[in-house]
């Protein structure tokens, strides 16, 4: 079987013409899967999703891995009683889906576009196939993973003794991937004051106070179409750290 592309429905980027932003394309480095996935001829199909498209649900089949070449995915969980987070924001050059390869039998989150994605899927016997034999590879995706997890601890970590204006700087911090020499940098497209709410898990009402504080204070600016983050918003993350919140 060939390589085959599904193209999902087109959509224009969502806009919160409220309190929504949506940021500029930003490039940075990405982990070059597709380079690495060029191979494979079998077992791998590429997909295309416009904004707001769900790519999996929670509680389907883990019967694959997902990379992700361009745009942006969010995981989001939701409870038994229906409240639902999110867990995760992806971007390009990232995986997810992984749990099938331990034996997770069923998807534990919902993935959805935030934005015009490009993804290559891959089925679970491949992808095991590929880690036992393509060194490359396997290195890439264990050193991708434990990346990944040492951000997931600090996030447990931030949710369980920072307060939620701490949580909402550092979050604001991780989207635009903020570094120590930036002075300022744009986040994400498509986030808007409610998946905020979400992933700092508190109301709509303390993110759209905080947003704005923080931009009365000159930490951020952002408009109806992109956000800036300034370097000034560190000193929230830094206080707290310092025991100074």
């Amino acid at each position: 079987m060939g390589n085959t592309v599904d193209r999902a429905r087109s959509k224009s980027l969502p806009v919160d013409k409220k309190n929504g932003f949506a940021a500029a394309d930003k490039k940075r480095p990405t982990a070059d899967w597709e380079t690495l996935l060029t191979g494979v001829s079998r077992g791998k199909t590429v997909l295309e999703y416009g904004a707001d498209d769900t790519i999996f649900m929670q509680g389907a089949p883990a019967d694959s891995v997902l990379f992700l070449l361009r745009g942006k995915v969010k995981l989001a969980v939701t409870s038994f009683e229906g409240k639902e987070a999110i867990v995760a924001t992806l971007g390009s050059g990232e995986f997810f889906g992984e749990g099938c390869l331990a034996g997770q039998p069923l998807r534990m989150a919902t993935a959805i576009s935030v934005e015009d994605c490009t993804l290559t899927r891959v089925e679970k016997p491949i992808m095991a196939r590929m880690l036992h034999e393509e060194m490359g590879l396997a290195e890439m995706f264990v050193t991708h993973l434990l990346s990944r997890n040492i951000r997931y601890e600090a996030d447990l970590v931030d949710q369980m003794f920072n307060s939620s204006e701490v949580r909402l700087a550092r979050i604001l911090l991780l989207l635009s991937h903020f570094s120590e020499e930036s002075k300022t940098e744009t986040v994400v497209p498509g986030i808007n004051h409610q998946h905020l709410s979400e992933m700092v898990g508190t109301t709509r009402s303390r993110i759209n106070f905080f947003m704005n504080k923080f931009r009365k204070l000159g930490f951020i600016e952002y408009n109806s179409r992109e956000m800036t983050v300034h370097s000034g918003l560190l000193k929230v993350v830094r206080h707290s750290s310092e025991g100074d919140s």
